[in-house]
């Protein structure tokens, strides 16, 4: 006999739900989240993947591209964002080098995405290339999301954040990558920084739901950096990025508003402070007034 555990499932979006929606041509929506209350709003706002991205490298790390992120580092932000998701479905990168020294070791980091931080499903750069490190994830059962275009976790190898896609030999590169993909049993594909007729050649080839980010609007699905829609990031935004908020400015003004306000002893005011019981200040203004008397 097995139990269920408490909640609401009938909400809850799962790998099958990402091919239901394709067929059905419902839109999948998913946003990056890296931390216990983003998570929090981000789910409740009914969005079908959370994806803890890589991107926390600069995001929230201050590291200057993803390549430096270690397994613990990862670890630690999707155990914080699993505590507050209940409805997406939860995704996290496989962060540099943690797949790239063979099966053994990717499906040992993959479990511990799953096993140790809540992961649903675990994202692997790579098309054709990593096909045969993906099927052993896979066949492990823990679902994968493949991600080709620009990948960058091969920003050197690149030479640089470049559209992919642009010659008659590169797409058909990335078309053999996303079939291939798709042949391995993918939950979904991410398809990066590519033209979007590219993207929606590869979306109408695959069964495989596809998430664009730069990738035009043919995708079954899309994706943005959390805190490049509300304009927390320092640098200049890609093309694609839609800003919907300006977090910054606002973050900025209550630090500035603060700080103002001790400066001027306007914080705390009288209402924002506790008080003694009126029968313990009492008693307290005697003890100082029979000190006072001592001390003449």
């Amino acid at each position: 006999m097995s139990s269920t555990p408490a909640g609401d499932f009938s909400r809850k979006i799962r790998v099958s739900s990402l091919r239901d929606k394709k067929l059905q041509h419902q839109p999948i929506t998913c946003l990056t989240a890296y931390d216990y209350p983003s998570a929090r709003l981000v789910d409740q706002a009914e969005i079908d993947i959370i994806l803890v991205g890589d991107s926390l490298a600069m995001t929230m790390l201050g590291y200057p591209d993803t390549l430096s992120v270690t397994m613990e580092e990862m670890l630690h932000h999707v155990r914080a964002v699993r505590r507050g998701v209940k409805h997406a479905l939860l995704i996290a990168d496989m962060p540099y080098g943690s797949y790239h020294l063979g099966s053994d070791e990717a499906i040992r980091n993959a479990t511990r995405f799953v096993k140790e931080a809540g992961a649903e499903a675990v994202k692997v750069e790579g098309g054709e290339k990593r096909v045969d490190i993906i099927r052993p994830i896979i066949e492990a059962e823990i679902p994968v999301a493949g991600h080709i275009g620009l990948t960058p976790q091969s920003v050197n190898a690149m030479g640089g954040y470049k559209v992919q896609g642009k010659t008659l030999t590169d797409i058909e590169q990335l078309v053999r990558d996303a079939v291939a993909l798709d042949r391995a049993g993918v939950a979904c594909i991410f398809l990066e920084g590519m033209p979007r007729e590219v993207a929606a050649m590869i979306t109408s080839e695959v069964n495989a739901p596809t998430i664009g980010i730069g990738a035009g609007p043919e995708c079954d699905g899309q994706v943005l950096v959390l805190h490049d829609i509300l304009g927390l990031t320092f640098d200049p935004p890609a093309k694609f990025v839609r800003r919907y908020g300006d977090a910054a400015a606002l973050i900025s003004r209550a630090v500035e508003n603060f700080r103002d306000d001790v400066h001027s002893r306007e914080y705390p005011s009288d209402s924002e402070s506790y008080h003694l019981p009126k029968d313990t200040q009492s008693a307290l203004e005697t003890l100082l007034e029979r000190k006072r008397r001592i001390r003449r």
